[in-house]
This record gives structure tokens, C-alpha cells and sequence, in this order.
């Protein structure tokens, strides 16, 4: 990437399962070559400095209605693993064909050599466990592929937990926490090193977690509640924990998730996307704040476009008020910090 560009490893992207769903024969070409869907793909990756991320394997329900009450169904979902399986396997072939602009990455270190090299550093996330059944045999052998973190549920509800609606305005205090299937899947996390993330989890889900991991807490692709009252962000009380832990908020780029409104409008400032960095960097610390796109899986302002205008962000960061040392943090190296934390914890 150009030399100017500050390097950005991002905290949550779906471009997976938009190319699993896209209809294409070969998904993979016009990832690697460039194509005009999207928010990701290698060459605006190359010309925004997005260096990294977390990409995220996630199952949509077979129905996206929402139900009366505005949120999602819960059916079951018995091609779960197969699904997972299928974009697992595209991301391996992407590195496989990528002539080396594209590593999966199993280690902190190996995130710092790609983004060196000018290799895309990838990490292997799950967003919502539906592929791992209670007695936990998938989330072993999906570890052995390469799984680094997990979520363990989107908005809806299944064995592990209950999962936060999509709710404006709310708090995130909907519904029961962790299951006992649940508890025992965060042990194996930390047995695994495997980062749990919270993004998704409701507030009584956060506090369970809170309890019982021995890893610092972790949400890639959540902001503050107090700027924008949907259930998906992030409480004071929360933030704190996530200080006191040593963890992370990545700041999700989704209008839903900004704007004090709730309303899904394209033409929003970034300067609403610097105030919840600046909040949480003022709350709790700059080294807890990092950048989670949700690339490709949500409405982002029509000034950042994709990820080619990952620039945009950090000229308005700058403009804020961020040095060079803390734009750095925030960019990548928090990530790369609380990763390493997390795997070796």
C-alpha cells in the first residue's frame, strides 16, 4: 500500500458471505481483481490501507422478516455447519490463489509480518455459533482450521444464549444471559485462546461473560449508548468493564449504530463516527478503542463509500484532534495488542 496511507486492520467485515451468496461461479477473481459490489475487495482494501481484519463467518436466518415485536426469527438452522464449512473453505482458497496478498492469520505475530509484507492479514471469525453443537467437537476442529475469535450469537437467540435484538431506542438489557451450553463454550474459548466477542450479546450475556472469562472483553463492532441509544451499543458500565479487563470497543461504521435518530440515512457525517472514538477514547482510554467496519454486512455513510475511503476516517480523526501515535492505535495497533493478549491469556 502507499507509504502514506495509515495501515487499518479492522475489527469486523462480511465480505465472505457476500461472496458465498453473490451467485457467481467464481466469487474469488473479482475479489482479488476488484469488482463494483460491495464494501471489500483487494484492491480497494489496497488503495484505503485497510492492511486487516477480522472476517467474519456468519449464517443468516432463512427468513429475514422481523416479527411483530421488530425482531429477528429464530428458526432452526440444520445447514448451520455446512455453511460455515463453505466460507471457511472460500477463505482458505482466496489465500490459496492470492499469490500471497492474502494470509489467514493464527497469531499476533503472523498479523504483524503479513501487514509487513502487504499481505492482507486475515483472521478467522465466527459471528453466532449456530455451526457448533452442544458437545463443542466443531469448535475444536474449527480451531485446528484457524478459528481465532467467535461470537457466540448474533440477534437471536440459540443454544449458547439469548442474543440482542435490534432495538432503537433501547437499552441492551433484553432478555436472559448465558446458557449452561453457553458457559461451557467460553471455557473452551479460553482453554482454546479462541477471543470471545461480545458484539451481538445482550447486557445479561455481557455480565456472564464478564464472570467467568479469564480474557480481556472484547466487543469488534459495537459503539456507546449514550450517543445512540440502540441496543446493539455499548453502556457506560460496560465500556468500564471493558477498561478494567484490558479490552476493546471497535467502533461498527453502520448509521444504524451512530446516529442519535435511528434512522438508516446514507448522508451521515463521519464527525458522528469521531465522536463515539473520542467518547470511548475519552471514558475509558485510548489504548481500548479500535475501528470494527462491519464492512459489507451494514448502511455506512455515503462519504466513506467502502474501504478504498478508509482515508476519509482518518483525515477526520486527525482533524479531531488524534496524533500520530494515537491514530496508530486506533488504526491497527490496539487490534494486533489485545489479540495477542487474548490468544496467549
Amino acid at each position: 500500500m502507499p507509504n502514506s496511507l495509515v495501515p487499518v486492520f479492522d475489527g469486523h467485515n462480511d465480505a465472505l458471505l457476500r461472496l458465498h451468496r453473490s451467485g457467481v461461479e467464481d466469487p474469488i477473481t473479482p475479489f482479488l481483481e476488484g469488482e463494483a459490489s460491495g464494501h471489500i475487495d483487494l484492491p480497494r482494501a489496497r488503495a484505503g490501507g485497510l492492511a486487516g481484519g477480522l472476517c467474519a463467518i456468519y449464517v443468516p436466518s432463512p427468513s429475514m422478516t422481523k416479527d411483530a415485536n421488530g425482531d429477528f426469527p429464530t428458526p432452526a438452522q440444520p445447514d448451520a455447519l455446512n455453511e460455515t464449512l463453505a466460507m471457511a473453505r472460500l477463505l482458505f482458497d482466496i489465500e490459496s490463489r492470492s499469490n500471497g496478498a492474502l494470509t489467514v492469520c493464527r497469531s499476533a505475530e503472523d498479523i504483524r509480518r503479513s501487514m509487513d509484507a502487504g499481505s492482507f492479514a486475515a483472521v478467522f471469525h465466527i459471528e453466532g455459533a449456530e455451526a457448533i453443537a452442544g458437545n463443542l467437537d466443531a469448535l475444536y476442529v474449527l480451531h485446528q482450521a484457524g478459528l481465532r475469535t467467535l461470537g457466540p450469537v448474533w440477534s437471536r437467540p440459540n443454544i449458547f444464549a439469548y442474543g440482542v435484538p435490534f432495538r432503537f431506542p433501547s437499552t441492551p438489557d433484553i432478555g436472559p444471559g448465558l446458557t449452561e451450553a453457553g458457559r461451557d463454550l467460553i471455557r473452551a474459548c479460553n482453554e482454546l485462546k479462541i477471543m470471545v466477542d461480545l458484539s451481538h450479546m445482550n447486557e445479561q450475556g455481557f455480565w456472564d461473560i464478564a464472570a467467568l472469562s479469564k480474557a480481556p472483553l472484547v466487543a469488534s463492532h459495537s459503539n456507546v449508548h449514550a450517543l445512540c441509544p440502540h441496543s446493539r451499543n455499548l453502556t457506560d458500565r460496560q465500556l468500564d468493564a471493558i477498561r478494567d479487563t484490558g479490552g476493546l470497543a471497535g467502533i461498527n461504521f453502520g448509521v444504524l449504530f451512530l446516529r442519535d435518530d435511528g434512522v438508516r440515512d446514507t448522508n451521515t457525517s463521519l464527525d458522528l463516527l469521531v465522536r463515539h472514538v473520542a467518547y470511548i477514547a475519552d471514558r475509558i482510554g485510548i489504548d481500548h478503542v479500535a475501528l470494527g467496519s462491519d464492512f459489507d454486512g451494514t448502511t455506512i455513510p455515503a462519504e466513506l463509500k467502502d474501504a478504498a475511503g478508509l482515508p476519509r476516517l482518518i483525515e477526520a480523526l486527525r482533524v479531531h484532534g488524534f496524533n500520530d501515535e494515537e491514530l496508530g492505535k486506533i488504526a491497527w495497533r490496539n487490534w494486533v495488542d489485545v489479540l495477542g493478549r487474548s490468544w496467549s491469556a
